[in-house]
């Protein structure tokens, strides 16, 4: 079973680096003073699911939840 560990813990090792790389890539949730005038409001604003925004905090929710299901494995320590 250590082969399993290790493997999980390499694993573990390369989310994390993957989720902070993912977590940098996004851009701030400061609307700046353009939210004023309402310049919020545009096609990108509108559509940020279907653009890079929205494919990286896709990306961030599923590795965070792979990230903790890791964690809680390999903290019960059964392996």
């Amino acid at each position: 079973m250590t082969v399993l560990n290790t493997i999980l813990t390499v694993v573990f090792i390369i989310l994390s680096i993957v989720i902070t790389v993912v977590i940098l890539m996004q851009e701030g949730k400061s609307a700046g003073l353009g939210a004023i005038a309402g310049a919020a409001d545009t096609y990108w604003g509108k559509n940020k699911g279907r653009s890079m925004e929205g494919m990286l905090v896709k990306i961030t929710r599923a590795c965070v939840v792979l990230f903790l299901v890791i964690a809680m494995v390999l903290n019960m320590g059964i392996w």
